[in-house]
């Protein structure tokens, strides 16, 4: 059965949640702390050589879609003006 489950009305209750609230606070931020240690961040080089790679993506996608769009757009135009 679920901890909350079983406890009383008492137990629950507002005073008793502000009691234990810098309880809970220095354990979470506790938590953070010990989870921060374990992170590891990049190198300087590994985030220069994928910021290249987004880069170049995003020139890439965006002469693609340059293209396409004039091609869509020239269609419905010439399809537009030949329709009378």
């Amino acid at each position: 059965m679920a901890k909350s489950a079983t406890m009383t009305r008492d137990e629950q209750g507002l005073g008793n949640r502000l009691m234990q609230f810098p309880g809970r606070t220095k354990n979470f931020l506790s938590d953070v702390r010990n989870e921060m240690r374990k992170v590891t961040f990049p190198r300087r080089k590994e985030v220069q050589a994928t910021t290249m790679v987004v880069i170049i993506t995003v020139i890439i996608f965006g002469m693609y879609f340059f293209v396409i769009d004039q091609a869509i757009g020239s269609g419905v135009s010439w399809v537009l003006h030949h329709s009378k």
